[in-house]
């Protein structure tokens, strides 16, 4: 599945990367590639919650 990302680096030199599609589904990282894979796992349990609450998956963005 992919989900489009947004990243963006704070004040402090962090990459703040979230998922519009997730509400509330947001990460960081030190690096972009760290932010990155942060979020994907951010995702995969996002998803992995919704299943067990037998709540809808969000429309895949392409």
């Amino acid at each position: 599945m992919k989900f489009r990302v947004m990243i963006e680096q704070d004040e402090d030199g962090m990459y703040v990367v979230e998922c519009p599609a997730l509400p509330g589904c947001v990460s960081q990282g030190r690096t972009r590639e760290e932010a990155l894979r942060n979020i994907q796992d951010a995702i995969r349990g996002y998803l992995e919650s919704l299943k067990k609450h037998n709540e809808p998956i969000p429309e895949l963005l392409k």
